[in-house]
């Protein structure tokens, strides 16, 4: 037998080769190649029952870029929780028409700026991931917390308690606008 190959089979084989490669390349996306990071995708996503963020810190030390993360991470809880704290309360003073609407909302954003403030206890975090960049010496820290809407509302319900500054009728609105919130967070959690 005579394993020879043509020139002119050769030709065609390259060819064949030249005409398919292109096809089995990937294609490149105008935007540039897409990322994947720790901590992306729907678990690490707010939704109906919890208050979620992630956050990424870098430096050269270990501990500044945890440290780094972890502000991040809650500054995203605390502006989620409290853009949705803000909608619901003008919903609901809309919705009642209170003659002291104005008040009730700026207290209530007061004793949100409050709680966020202070460490809450049931504050999570559902992840960490260190790496260290050999060319930069560089230390990337990844973080991800949770904190469950109906524990933070009923949080926040003890804590305007403790606020001396509300008056009995805004007490009862912020229940009302509080009670709201955890039933709804706790048939999403269900």
């Amino acid at each position: 037998m005579n394993f020879r190959t043509s020139p002119l089979l050769l030709a065609a084989a390259v060819l064949a080769l030249s005409v398919s490669l292109p096809a089995c390349k990937s294609k490149s996306s105008p935007a540039g190649t897409k990322v994947t990071q720790p901590f992306s995708g729907n678990k690490y996503e707010s939704n109906a029952a919890w208050f979620r963020g992630t956050g990424q810190g870098v430096s050269i030390k270990q501990n500044i870029a945890r440290g780094k993360a972890d502000i991040d991470a809650k500054n995203q809880v605390a502006a989620q929780a409290g853009t949705n704290i803000r909608a619901v309360t003008d919903q609901y003073l809309g919705q009642t028409e209170n003659a002291n609407a104005a008040d009730v909302a700026d207290k209530f954003q007061t004793l949100i700026r409050e709680v966020m403030n202070t460490e809450l206890a049931d504050l999570r975090k559902i992840g960490e991931e260190t790496y260290y960049n050999e060319t930069t010496k560089d230390y990337t820290v990844y973080v991800a917390y949770e904190i469950k809407k109906n524990a933070m509302f009923r949080y926040m319900k003890k804590q305007a308690r403790t606020e001396a500054k509300m008056s009995e009728q805004e007490l009862k609105v912020l229940d009302e606008i509080l009670d709201q919130e955890i039933k709804k967070a706790e048939a999403a959690g269900e």
